[in-house]
């Protein structure tokens, strides 16, 4: 008989699918306060996928549905041994006992007004036996004799053994008392997130061009570098760290998701030279618009990223949306989705604006995919 955990009767999510899940659930228990009624979670998948960011995403849905404050706290088993998850032995005060000292990772906020999470991320890469001390945490809530406090979430995530991906698998006892979620790649989602936290525009750009690009983890290669969502997140930062051209920072950015698609990504970044003036575009001064699916998904991502940073400047807006109803639909809508992702009321913002109206009136009906 097969051992191996069946990943297939695990249901599948996207990220946002997760986060709107997991936390619209947890949002009811902690206003109902029965936080320690709900099963611990674990979120499995592929390295980089972004479950971490899921849990990141997720307390931070918490905390606007709540108004609570959401602590995480993020524990690697494997850099445990099993008796550490129990503290430090030391005697009572009669010299009669010997009592446990908890591990200052536990030492948790209990207070009304906080939420804590405990992500016990990559505990697949735990050895079993450090994994098998997980089965109070999950079950009991309790560490020894120590207790999770009742206003304590309880998370793990892991990769896969078929990841090859140094991860050992779940013994069935502790698989059995969590609520399983496998995290799949999904381009729209993560695009939403991007623009939402200022992934650079020409990583945006490129993957709406290519989205099959985001995530190109092979389990049975040997590469070292690799493109995830972590892989081009990391790809962001260089690029928003760094004053220089894409030339130049060619050898970091294939460092992080290897040479091939480095170069791929560069020599697309090229179209960026012949592009309108994006502040040319947002000061009402039309000029020519290009044509080409590639340039318009490169402009598309200069002016999200322009607008992001001039959002309260609807006078500019203003004058982008007008630019942008030139554009194919399908850019347009694109465009359109991306300002409404800043924040959760910018929708209303842009209520205000006659250009986004007559827009809405025109081509509001495609936002759903509708003709």
């Amino acid at each position: 008989m097969n051992e191996e955990i069946r990943y297939a009767d695990v249901p599948s999510m996207t990220v946002s699918g997760v986060v709107d899940t997991l936390g619209g659930a947890y949002a009811q228990v902690v206003e109902k306060g029965i936080i320690k009624s709900f099963p611990s979670v674990m979120l499995w998948g592929a390295p980089g996928v972004g479950k971490s960011q899921a849990v990141r995403q997720i307390a931070a849905r918490i905390e606007e549905a709540t108004g609570k404050t959401v602590s995480i706290t993020d524990v690697r088993l494997l850099l445990f041994n099993p008796i550490d998850l129990r503290g430090i032995p030391t005697a009572n005060e009669d010299k009669t006992l010997a009592v446990w000292l908890r591990p200052r990772i536990f030492q948790m906020d209990e207070s009304k007004d906080v939420v804590n999470i405990l992500f016990l991320d990559e505990i697949t890469s735990a050895p079993q036996s450090v994994q098998a001390a997980g089965y109070q945490i999950t079950l009991d809530r309790t560490v020894g004799e120590h207790k999770l406090p009742d206003n304590c979430i309880v998370i793990a995530a892991g990769n896969r053994v078929t990841d090859k991906s140094v991860a050992y698998k779940m013994p069935k006892a502790l698989a059995n008392r969590l609520l399983h979620i496998t995290i799949e790649t999904d381009f729209p989602s993560w695009r939403s997130w991007a623009v939402r936290c200022g992934i650079n525009y020409k990583v945006t750009g490129f993957l709406s061009f290519r989205p099959d690009r985001l995530s190109r983890f092979n389990p049975g290669a040997e590469d070292m570098a690799f493109a995830t969502p972590r892989a081009w997140e990391r790809v962001s930062d260089v690029l928003n760290s760094i004053d220089a051209d894409t030339d130049t920072l060619y050898p970091l950015i294939a460092g992080l998701v290897g040479t091939g698609m480095a170069a791929e990504f560069r020599s697309w970044c090229e179209i960026y030279s012949a592009l309108p003036s994006v502040e040319d575009i947002f000061k009402g001064k039309n000029p020519k618009a290009p044509a080409r699916p590639d340039a318009l998904y490169a402009l598309t991502s200069a002016m999200t990223s322009y607008a992001r940073d001039h959002m309260n400047n609807l006078r500019e807006i203003a004058a982008s949306i007008a630019y942008a109803d030139k554009f194919p639909a399908d850019f347009s809508v694109l465009l359109m989705k991306d300002y409404m992702s800043f924040d959760k009321d910018y929708k209303k913002k842009l209520m205000t604006v006659p250009e986004f109206m007559r827009w809405n009136r025109n081509k509001g009906r495609l936002l759903n995919g509708t003709v």
